[in-house]
């Protein structure tokens, strides 16, 4: 297996393959500031964007991550979180401010290679780059894979649940944690996505016949139908984790 990046694999440029999103909710990826930022995010941070390939170029996982300033206290993190660090990376660099800080916004693994340590591969290859480049810090505004189970729970409260052994019982969470990072606390309005109605039923294979708050499969939270302004809000809450720049991967 190699490392590489979308700046030393042009070719290799574009969407995730379907191997990598199939783990992903439909509505997931129909938030607004990604689809806004997703070229300029792409144009300014290709190194950032990192792919673990096989023998014969198949992609087994994913890593992208953005840079952006950060002075390193939890109440001056990027407010909004995954949409937040999308906005503050690329303003900033459009601004011409200079980056101390890397910020993980995506890391995925094909399903049938799960459990392997890919995951921690890609992480771990992406903080080498930002310790290479003279960033001070890495934060992630993780998406905790065993929170759907518990959409009632806030994230204050999920962040404190562990094993036995002192590890998250999130998997997600503990893969993080066995490579050195740290819980910083909740990311409210980390991800939000707005649709119809019709593309909320589209997108869940759910009908909303009235009003309220849903249980929808894999969100984190519920979804707010208001079906009189025909429209469905989902406002995610995510987990900002910070990792050290340079460690020995678990």
């Amino acid at each position: 297996m190699k490392i590489v990046s979308n700046a030393e694999r042009p070719d290799l440029q574009g969407p995730a393959p379907a191997s990598l999103r199939d783990g992903w909710p439909a509505f997931v990826l129909r938030g607004e500031v990604p689809r806004v930022h997703r070229d300029a995010v792409a144009e300014y941070f290709p190194r950032y964007d990192v792919l673990l390939l096989d023998d014969d170029d198949t992609v087994l996982a994913r890593a992208t991550a953005v840079a952006l300033s950060w002075d390193g206290e939890t109440s001056s993190l990027p407010g909004g979180g995954y949409d937040g660090a999308l906005v503050a990376a690329v303003t900033g660099h459009e601004s011409g401010v200079v980056p101390d800080t890397l910020c993980v916004v995506a890391a995925t693994v094909r399903a049938d290679r799960t459990g392997g340590g890919l995951a921690g591969k890609v992480l771990t290859a992406l903080r080498e780059r930002a310790a290479d480049d003279g960033l001070l810090r890495a934060i992630v505004p993780v998406r905790p894979t065993l929170k759907a189970t518990y959409p009632l729970t806030s994230m204050e409260d999920f962040q404190r649940w562990s094993r036995a052994d002192g590890l998250h019982l999130d998997p997600w969470i503990w893969t993080h944690q066995r490579l050195g990072a740290t819980i910083l606390g909740p990311a409210p309005r980390s991800m939000v996505v707005t649709g119809s109605v019709a593309e909320w039923e589209r997108w869940t294979g759910m009908v909303f016949p009235q009003s309220g708050r849903y249980v929808v499969a894999g969100g984190l939270d519920l979804v707010a139908i208001d079906r009189e302004r025909d429209q469905g809000v989902y406002e995610e809450t995510n987990l900002w984790m910070r990792h050290p720049v340079r460690a020995t991967s678990a």
